[in-house]
């Protein structure tokens, strides 16, 4: 059998409830109700909707997206997308006129984003500093009473 070589395509007619995992490449341009896993590249086309979890390795978003996001590499939110929840990459970018409504945590690398494949996630524990107070007390002017201006 020989080997495919490009990219898996969902179209805009397909409409899925359930699990997708997949493990090099696909572009889904139609309806998925459930979670999205993989080690490979997701492309959200223009006429997707999505709803559910994602976990895979890079994702490029044109369309629709109402759950959250988990990229071991690279995020990209394109012009007219819509992502309603919580984003989790080591690198992202959002174009001018995407829209987000979430939490975003860019993290340092990308081992620890996704956690998909395998490797460690020990992350260093960030440092909780406060400001410093300072105050240089002067003493109190003596205020004086009973005088009318």
């Amino acid at each position: 059998m020989a080997e495919h070589s490009g990219k898996d395509v969902l179209s805009s007619d397909v409409e899925i409830k359930g699990s997708i995992k997949f493990q090099k490449e696909l572009l889904i341009d139609g309806k998925v109700e459930g979670e999205i896993h993989s080690d490979g590249v997701l492309t959200i086309g223009e006429n997707a909707d999505i709803r559910g979890e994602i976990k895979t390795k890079s994702i490029t978003v044109y369309g629709k997206v109402q759950g959250n996001i988990t990229v071991g590499e690279r995020c990209e939110l394109k012009s007219r997308c819509t992502l309603q929840g919580d984003l989790k990459a080591a690198r992202l970018v959002i174009e001018e006129g995407a829209t987000f409504i979430g939490k975003s945590e860019v993290t340092s690398s990308a081992a620890g984003a996704a956690g998909i494949t395998g490797a460690s996630k020990t992350q260093p524990q960030p440092q909780h500093t406060r400001p410093e107070v300072v105050r240089h007390e002067e003493p109190a002017k003596t205020a004086a009473f009973g005088t009318r201006a």
